[in-house]
């Protein structure tokens, strides 16, 4: 988590990356990331910002809760407008009237759909079950606007009437355009200069945000369980007395799968069973116990997994990785 009064001084609020501020940074109060200046509001879901002709578009979106038209599906987004308090429900879910692309906020993340402009996403505790943290907001990087439209919302008006709600499909960036931290840059320039010295290739800008970056989330799960292997129990501790484990996620990442790089999606595992896991030798039943597909040598495997009370690991993760394994005849076939 970043502590703001140690982590040096932000760059100014900008249209895409903020410099300093990588995707995964953690931030304990929305007063928090208005002070990062990752979103210019503490309230509101959409920042606002001056281009540089004047003009106000959207730079940030805040998804915490939102309507009941908005979808999360990490890669992709639906996002609905924003109304003015008197317009929608005490709960804010629900209008109570359409909306309108003359109000502000709408009219600003039409403009940057308009202009090409990357927007930052930050996740909120009331976002998407599958996503969120449980407490804190986290900074998941850039998404492009790709589609814009007027279409129907799910509820109708208080009398019955349609409502109409401003909609936004949006897509995350991939990683190689998500930003790199100065140490990672640097880190990046010498495997370019290895590259071109030793024609030795290398996967460059993923690689080092693999390496260096050590995914924040993942870090997050592996000193929360303080390196235990929540499948065998096994704690790796080297001979300089540091411990070793490994964030191995459930629905791996990248094509087919597109798993997110989220801590509900993340196991803290010794490398055994990190391999076990990617291989399908085991899955996870729908009660957490845990089913040995293949004979095994060596360490045994828990009766069940073991989940930290903060650790909230979503169901739908183990659901997709069990029913891909289980539609193999075995577990060496990918």
């Amino acid at each position: 988590m970043i502590n703001l009064r140690h982590y040096g001084a932000m760059g100014e609020r900008v249209i895409g990356h903020i410099d300093g501020i990588a995707p995964g940074a953690v931030f304990p109060l929305r007063t928090d990331v208005k002070r990062a200046n990752l979103h210019g509001d503490t309230m509101r879901g959409i920042s606002r910002l001056k281009d540089t002709d004047g003009s106000y578009v959207a730079d940030a979106i805040v998804l915490n809760g939102g309507y009941e038209d908005d979808e999360d599906d990490w890669i992709r987004i639906k996002y609905t407008g924003a109304s003015p308090d008197n317009e929608k429900s005490k709960d804010g879910k629900r209008l109570l009237r359409s909306q309108s692309w003359e109000y502000r906020d709408n009219a600003a993340l039409k403009l940057s759909f308009d202009r090409g402009h990357a927007i930052r996403i930050i996740r909120g505790p009331k976002g998407d079950r599958r996503y969120s943290l449980s407490e804190h907001y986290r900074y998941d990087g850039l998404y492009r606007i790709t589609a814009s439209r007027m279409t129907p919302s799910k509820t109708p008006a208080p009398d019955g009437s349609p409502l109409h709600i401003c909609q936004f499909d949006l897509e995350r960036l991939s990683d190689p355009e998500q930003e790199l931290t100065a140490a990672e840059r640097q880190i990046a320039s010498v495997l370019v200069q290895q590259e071109e010295l030793l024609k030795f290739p290398t996967s460059r800008t993923t690689s080092v945000q693999r390496i260096v970056r050590d995914a924040a989330a993942a870090r997050r799960i592996k000193e929360l369980y303080e390196h235990e292997c929540q499948i065998c129990g096994m704690r790796l501790v080297g001979p300089d007395e540091k411990p070793y484990s490994e964030g191995a996620h459930i629905r791996p990442l990248g094509s087919p799968h597109n798993g997110p790089d989220v801590e509900r999606n993340i196991l803290c595992l010794c490398p055994n069973c990190h391999v076990r896991l990617d291989i399908g030798a085991i899955v996870i039943d729908e009660d957490w116990s845990i089913i040995v597909r293949a004979g095994m040598f060596g360490d045994n495997v828990r009766a069940m997994l073991k989940r930290h009370g903060k650790h909230r690991v979503h169901e739908e993760y183990v659901r997709y990785h069990r029913d891909w394994w289980q539609g193999k005849s075995s577990p060496s076939q990918g």
